[in-house]
């Protein structure tokens, strides 16, 4: 029957002290006092029925049956160093981040060639979702979020405000006429009605929407989806029309009414709290926030909803 291994920390101070050959050099590198090392030795010499050192005046000699043993040690505790090693450098080059759909389709994506240019040793992996990351269970760095910034147990970053209006295709505002008014838009097909956007955007117009909720209507749950639908004259949405000034630019979409609410929302960056995260999420911090403010600083009239949140920990 195989001999169970004696303790690791036996082990690991036998290897330390084997290249070493100093009981006192061991004890340094171990973070340890030098009677702990020979203990330790002690303790594993007594489970092997065997002297391992012998004692000198200037250090230690390994004995006939340390000197068999020490290379084998040495080698199994240099794989394990090269094998946490990699698995370190791995992890700080792959950069996790869940962000939430429309964020994610509008803003991030098109810009995610230029944080890879200023950091082409981080490979960034992205996934997108409307749920909350459970960062404790899930194998993601940093997320960004939608809500109030209140997380327990989360640092987080104020990117930009969220304000939403309606919007759709030239063609369907043309059948509001030369002087719409926003109860008009009751006479529309409306898409994701059960968005309590909409409730507040009526609220905000003195409207009173009803039972807007329950309306029949397309359920996309998510501007990106409820944007196209919108191009393809499919019914009005509920949007952030700072996320798609492109297609404003082009033509595809109208913004009917300057009028813009909000939910008192905002997107977030978060990531657990720690004393200090880890480099490669300063990096995107630091890049994401600055990305946002040289963009809100390019338009003057969106500067004070878009500038994010300059504090970071």
């Amino acid at each position: 029957m195989p001999l169970s291994l004696p303790p690791v920390t036996a082990i690991r101070v036998f290897e330390a002290a084997s290249r070493h050959l100093n009981f006192t050099a061991a004890a340094e590198e171990l973070a340890m006092t030098q009677a702990a090392v020979s203990y330790q030795i002690k303790l594993l010499e007594e489970r092997l029925g065997t002297h391992l050192f012998v004692r000198r005046a200037r250090g230690v000699e390994l004995t006939e049956a340390g000197a068999r043993l020490a290379p084998a040690v040495q080698r199994a505790f240099d794989g394990l160093r090269e094998s946490f090693s990699a698995l370190a450098t791995s992890n700080e080059g792959i950069l996790s981040v869940s962000a939430v759909i429309t964020f994610a389709a509008t803003w991030l994506v098109p810009r995610l060639g230029i944080f890879q240019l200023a950091h082409p040793e981080i490979a960034v992996r992205l996934e997108t979702s409307n749920h909350f990351t459970n960062f404790a269970r899930d194998a993601v760095d940093v997320g960004v979020r939608a809500g109030r910034g209140d997380w327990p147990g989360l640092t987080s970053h104020k990117l930009r405000d969220i304000a939403f209006s309606p919007m759709m295709s030239p063609a369907l505002a043309a059948r509001l006429g030369p002087a719409p008014k926003p109860e008009d838009l009751l006479d529309l097909p409306l898409i994701d009605p059960s968005d309590s956007w909409w409730t507040d955007w009526f609220r905000l117009a003195g409207i009173e929407a009803g039972d807007i909720e329950e309306r029949s209507g397309l359920h996309l749950l998510s501007q990106h989806l409820a944007a196209r639908a919108a191009i393809a004259g499919q019914g009005v949405a509920i949007l952030e029309p700072a996320f798609f000034r492109e297609e404003m630019a082009a033509g595809r979409l109208v913004q009917p009414f300057p009028l813009a609410a909000s939910s008192n929302w905002a997107y977030y960056l978060v990531y657990p709290e720690t004393r200090r995260p880890p480099r490669k999420v300063r990096a995107f911090r630091d890049w994401i926030v600055s990305r946002l403010q040289e963009e809100a600083a390019l338009r003057p009239e969106r500067a004070a909803a878009d500038a994010p949140d300059p504090r970071m920990s």
